[in-house]
């Protein structure tokens, strides 16, 4: 009973701050495509911060509730991808990198507003209050990683289509056909790799080599901006 309820309460403080830094990061892409000209998201309803819009059962709920349970070092899903047109685009190669930007931009912004909020979680009744913290806590280090791991310069992470956008044409075409294996190549580093070096003895997963120290830099930035 005691690890049910250890487990109602972990659940109760990550579901939402992993929930909305997930989906609000799709609606933002949605929202900069509409505005640079391409409103095929506005159309299937995908600008919105409702969370039934977006969620995909395995990326959204399955997979960071996996990554809790095993004591993850970080924590990390998807929604559903907000489609967008790009050829739509006024300026479709630069709109590219404004679209791209705009999810891990979002994640930054609630990051920075959780770290103010916790300012004041002593206001309420302690055993509100300290609900209030964990969630606040929570979604700091969700937004963080979430930016982080999508800023990795790898399509079809933002990070790759930020990359494509500012490579020069003919780079840019090359850079740009690699999308279709990478999922692939990310869950080779994230799981294939590391698996594989524990095998022959060794502690080594490239993943998080890359992603920790750009996921420290974003730490430190957030929380100079949310003053602490």
């Amino acid at each position: 009973m005691e690890s049910l309820a250890e487990f109602g309460h972990t659940l109760s403080v990550w579901l939402l701050p992993v929930l909305f830094a997930i989906t609000l990061h799709e609606a933002a892409h949605g929202w900069v495509a509409e505005k640079l000209g391409d409103d095929t998201a506005r159309r299937l309803g995908r600008v919105t911060a409702n969370p039934l819009k977006h969620v995909d059962p395995f990326g959204t709920f399955l997979l960071p509730g996996l990554l809790i349970l095993l004591k993850s070092p970080f924590v990390f899903g998807w929604a559903k991808p907000v489609p967008v047109a790009f050829h739509r685009l006024r300026d479709p190669k630069r709109g590219m990198v404004w679209v791209a930007l705009a999810g891990p931009a979002v994640n930054l912004i609630q990051a920075v507003l959780a770290a103010w909020a916790m300012h004041v979680t002593d206001l309420p009744p302690a055993w509100i209050g300290g609900w209030l913290h964990q969630n606040l806590n929570n979604a700091v280090i969700a937004n963080v990683f979430l930016a982080a791991f999508n800023l990795l310069p790898l399509p079809p992470l933002d990070g790759g289509r930020i990359l494509t956008g500012l490579l020069p044409d003919p780079l840019a075409w090359r850079f740009a056909r690699i999308e279709r294996l990478g999922l692939l190549v990310l869950l080779g580093l994230a799981v294939l790799v590391p698996l594989v070096a524990e095998q022959l003895g060794y502690d080594f997963n490239p993943l998080l080599l890359v992603l920790l120290p750009m996921a420290d830099l974003l730490f430190d930035l957030v929380l100079r901006l949310g003053f602490w």
